[in-house]
């Protein structure tokens, strides 16, 4: 199948728990909780996305016709030669939600070519076999189908999302981060408490907005 991508580079993760590492992202155009348009923003399940994941304008974005073709274009943007897959070269798949696109056999061509292979998902829709990483980011009125993985990581507040509920399910870390917008400093510091009294909830920040990293 042909793959729709709104950019694809190289860059240092920026959230989680494996913020600071150096990255390929594969930004899939699409996502199943919002169109992207701004009209349609408050009438979306999730209105608070700051991604703008809609089109292929992006560096790298575009319309790859095959596995094969993506996979190249994501290694060619790793610098030097690709590590063994043992020791691995980084690569995130995210959106948009990446679970419309990812499939097998792209999974297979990425980890053909070297690459460790993360997933950051909405979590609605069922995930391919073969991936090294799996964080979760739940939204409040979005069912989960996926319950268990490496990183659960909520972004906060949100109303109506049962906290307590999550903390139990099966994922490695629980992380906290703080939504962006005009209240990212009050969420913060909400964050931060919510951490401090909730453990083994951690929070991450947002570094790659701190550093002027895409």
């Amino acid at each position: 199948m042909p793959y729709t991508v709104k950019e694809l580079y190289y860059t240092l993760q920026g959230e989680g728990v494996h913020a600071g590492r150096a990255a390929v992202f594969c930004r899939f155009a699409g996502c199943n909780l919002w169109n992207g348009r701004e009209a349609d923003r408050q009438r979306a399940v999730c209105s608070f996305c700051d991604t703008d994941f809609v089109g292929v304008d992006g560096p790298g974005g575009g319309r790859y016709e095959t596995p094969e073709a993506l996979a190249d274009a994501a290694a060619a943007l790793w610098p030097g030669s690709l590590p063994a897959r043992e020791r691995g070269a980084w690569l995130v798949c995210t959106g948009g939600e990446p679970t419309l696109q990812l499939d097998g056999e792209l999974v297979d061509a990425f980890l053909s070519r070297g690459f460790k292979l993360a997933v950051e998902t909405n979590g609605t829709r069922p995930l391919p076999d073969g991936l090294d990483w799996v964080c979760v980011s739940p939204k409040a009125a979005a069912e989960l189908a996926v319950r268990v993985g490496d990183e659960l990581k909520v972004v906060f507040p949100q109303a109506n999302l049962d906290l307590d509920a999550l903390g139990e399910m099966d994922f490695t870390y629980h992380s906290i981060q703080p939504m962006d917008g005009a209240e990212r400093d009050a969420n913060t510091m909400a964050a931060v408490r919510y951490c401090l009294e909730h453990p083994p909830w951690r929070l991450t920040l947002q570094t790659h907005k701190l550093v002027g990293l895409r």
